[in-house]
């Protein structure tokens, strides 16, 4: 039987039309992972996973999702013929809520799941032993759970080094957002195995950002420590809800052993640079794909990245996902219905550009 792929990996590699020039920056791109099927990078851990479960013969997949995990899932276990049961992070926006279960997925939101340590630790345990029954296995997007859907992902490292590589250019830095880490310790071992295979002289700087109401990472690497922290997550950012160290430890030596450190960014900044995504790049990412962004700005602003660098943020997952952002976002800027001779006027009356 052939691996179940929907068409994930090989995203978009593109070139700052705006943000980058008024950042002062020469070389800024952003990586799409927002084009991939489900609309996050999400599929690359589910098609390696789903995969996996394939070639053992399981036919039950159990998950944990604050949302694009479980619509990854959801989607590819739907094209395998499998089951698949989710619990949901506390506050997961309801769009991916949607997306989920218009895949056929039988999703739970469970009180407290993502922002206290406790009850999410008491989840995941309690989904390990439905995950070890016979005809079942666990998948959650982080390397301490499922190691061989993780595999998938760190693919996006070897991407962004083939697609510089072909224009004679090499990453000098990444900006990943973290939630559990698991994107950022992928994303910094693809790089590793770049260089392991000589597509590139040696990894760029992989910084890990986080929103400042999830501290579990990002904070203890900038601050010299080794280890990861459980916190009490007060963040609103959708995805990066993750109060447990789950690959803390990891990504904290894989950053600092490629040079790069942790950011620490504020919601409302993640909100701002979603607009300006959208508004200056026509890139429409939800809010946890901006955090990368959030956190470039910081380092330039602590003049920790020249401006000749070569600089990756990664844009994880598509505005759709989160659409009471992008409300926010619009503000009280409705569309409204107005007749022909009020659009004739009003565009009459408007200053072209």
């Amino acid at each position: 039987m052939d691996p179940i792929s929907l068409g994930e990996g090989n995203t978009p590699l593109v070139r700052s039309q705006r943000i980058g020039p008024a950042l002062g920056l020469k070389n800024l791109y952003f990586k799409l992972e927002t084009v991939n099927p489900t609309g996050s990078y999400k599929d690359r851990f589910a098609a390696a996973a789903i995969a996996d479960m394939q070639r053992q013969g399981k036919r039950r997949v159990i998950a944990t999702s604050s949302g694009n995990t479980g619509s990854a899932l959801a989607a590819y276990a739907a094209a395998a013929g499998m089951a698949c049961t989710i619990a949901i992070v506390d506050g997961a926006p309801a769009g991916k809520l949607r997306q989920m279960m218009a895949y056929g997925a039988d999703i739970k939101k469970i009180q407290g799941f993502g922002h206290d340590a406790k009850v999410t630790q008491a989840t995941f345990e309690f989904l390990q032993q439905l995950g070890a029954q016979p005809d079942a296995q666990l998948q959650i997007s982080a390397y301490h759970y499922s190691p061989v859907g993780m595999g998938g992902v760190e693919a996006i490292g070897r991407e962004i080094a083939a697609q510089l590589s072909a224009h004679g250019q090499q990453a000098d830095h990444v900006f990943s957002c973290a939630g559990g880490g698991g994107l950022t310790l992928a994303v910094a071992r693809g790089f590793c195995t770049a260089v392991e295979f000589e597509s590139i002289d040696a990894s760029p700087h992989v910084h890990c950002v986080q929103p400042i109401g999830n501290n579990t990472i990002a904070g203890p690497l900038r601050d010299g420590s080794d280890q990861a922290q459980a916190t009490v997550c007060t963040t609103k950012i959708s995805g990066l809800q993750v109060a447990s160290v789950i690959d803390g430890d990891a990504v904290i030596a894989a950053c600092r052993a490629s040079g790069g450190t942790g950011w620490l960014v504020e919601d409302a900044e993640i909100y701002e640079s979603q607009t300006e995504l959208a508004r200056q790049e026509g890139i429409f990412s939800e809010p946890a794909g901006a955090v990368p962004l959030t956190g470039l700005k910081q380092a330039l602003a602590a003049g920790q990245i020249p401006s000749t660098a070569t600089i990756i943020c990664l844009v994880t997952g598509t505005g759709f996902k989160d659409l009471d952002s992008v409300d926010a976002m619009l503000g009280a800027n409705a569309c409204p219905t107005i007749s022909l001779a009020q659009f004739v006027q009003q565009l009459r009356e408007t200053p072209l550009l």
